[in-house]
């Protein structure tokens, strides 16, 4: 049936072009596809962990992601390419830098823009952040990281985030926050910790 077949090519158009939609606002820029990744760094990888996050659990229990470890381990790609997964399954997913997102945010110079701008973060599905730990922060970037995972935290979406520094060295990189406790506790409470605390970097 001819009009059956000129309906299911607009539907294929539909969905490319929804999704060449949401792969300019997600912002992911290059990456690396997962079958470039060398299986040999970490020495002692969380295979059985990395395989669950690309089933995409996370999006449904509502699963924060921390991929911890040094440079070069590949957290950028592994966080690139689950942002990718997400977006090729219809969910909007934003990827960003620390600096980039708390620069946005301290750009706004009253109360309403801040919150205009902290509401918009929360619509995306998935919330990339990436090298959270590299720049020293002071007490209100601490305080802006913590509205933006809380805010995500209640409205049942995930965050996934990369950091080179483990949640113990949290306290050094954000001095006097007094909320970096609470923070991590928001951030952790439904999540999972990559590679796990099993499988340390080695």
């Amino acid at each position: 049936m001819p009009w059956l077949l000129e309906l299911e090519e607009r539907q294929r158009q539909r969905q490319r072009r929804s999704l060449e939609r949401r792969r300019k606002t997600a912002r992911l820029k290059c990456r690396k596809p997962m079958t470039a990744y060398d299986l040999d760094r970490p020495k002692r990888r969380d295979h059985k962990l990395t395989n669950e996050l690309f089933t995409l659990k996370l999006v449904d229990q509502v699963l924060n992601v921390v991929l911890v470890g040094p440079n070069g381990v590949g957290k950028t790609m592994m966080a690139k390419n689950l942002g990718s997964a997400c977006l090729d399954t219809g969910h909007a997913v934003r990827f960003m830098t620390i600096r980039q997102m708390l620069n946005n945010l301290a750009a706004e110079d009253s109360a309403t823009a801040l919150e205009r701008r902290l509401r918009r973060l929360c619509r995306p599905q998935v919330l990339v952040v990436d090298e959270v730990g590299y720049p020293s922060y002071g007490p209100r970037d601490a305080d802006l990281v913590f509205d933006v995972v809380s805010r995500r935290y209640t409205v049942n979406k995930p965050t996934i985030i990369t950091t080179n520094e483990p949640f113990a060295e949290w306290g050094a990189t954000v001095p006097m926050a007094t909320g970096i406790v609470t923070l991590i506790d928001r951030l952790v409470h439904r999540s999972r910790v990559w590679p796990s605390p099993a499988t340390p970097f080695v």
